[in-house]
């Protein structure tokens, strides 16, 4: 096994982003393709490591740039003002991650039949969204992300599978959006599964997530759990 990462540079009209890649060397020829949505603080080590790790696992691994090259917020209140312009604007959101999707297509290695995007808390809803955009990619997994429906997408047509990664006490997901993401992916004919892992908060999976006041709590089990689920619902998807 050999580990090649590195970034490439691509572009949303006039903004400069940067992905991060890596891929296993040893392996010949093209491979299935995973792209990692960051949290709400821009693309960082988090996302780096689990693309490192899906590498492992014989993927292309692909941590998108939702922000701009080199932007990273540093405190809850710069996480937010870097995020909330996408949730006022979803149509803005869904341009800049499909000019990920097109970026990562013309990495040599990837295998553009076999495409997935993961995303945590911010990114998983931004995963969601680019599913409800019609991509043809074979499946989207949410961990714990969050269900704010888009306005511009009332009745999306959905491709994808998706698999939702969520704690039952995350409080960010109140009940009626937990609700009616599965209504609205029941009623758009989706291949969906929802996993709930009681006594969980959000951020579930990042080991540096330890503020119950603010609702982010790590969950070693439920990051142990949600990480095997993912690799089965690839598995499958990639499969078929």
């Amino acid at each position: 096994m050999s580990i090649i990462s590195n970034t490439v540079d691509y572009l949303d009209q006039d903004t400069l982003l940067e992905g991060f890649f890596a891929f296993d060397d040893q392996i010949e020829g093209q491979r299935p393709v995973v792209i990692i949505t960051h949290a709400w603080a821009g693309r960082d080590s988090f996302v780096e490591d689990k693309a490192k790790k899906l590498a492992e696992l014989g993927y292309l691994g692909f941590a998108l740039d939702m922000y701009g090259k080199g932007v990273l917020g540093s405190s809850p209140e710069e996480n937010s003002r870097l995020m909330q312009p996408f949730m006022d604007d979803r149509a803005l959101l869904q341009q800049r991650i499909l000019a990920a999707l097109t970026a990562v297509k013309q990495l040599p290695w990837a295998d553009n039949r076999k495409i997935a995007a993961i995303g945590f808390c911010f990114g998983g809803l931004c995963v969601l969204d680019l599913a409800r955009t019609g991509a043809d990619i074979a499946g989207v997994v949410s961990f714990h992300g969050l269900f704010v429906p888009p306005d511009n997408l009332p009745q999306p047509e959905i491709k994808a599978k998706v698999l939702i990664l969520h704690g039952h006490d995350d409080p960010l997901t109140p009940t009626e959006q937990v609700l009616g993401i599965q209504e609205e992916m029941t009623n758009a004919g989706v291949d969906w599964q929802m996993h709930t892992y009681g006594q969980t908060m959000h951020a579930f999976t990042n080991p540096v997530a330890n503020d119950p006041d603010f609702g982010t709590v790590y969950q070693p089990a439920a990051d142990k759990r949600s990480w095997q689920s993912l690799l089965n619902f690839l598995d499958e998807i990639f499969t078929d």
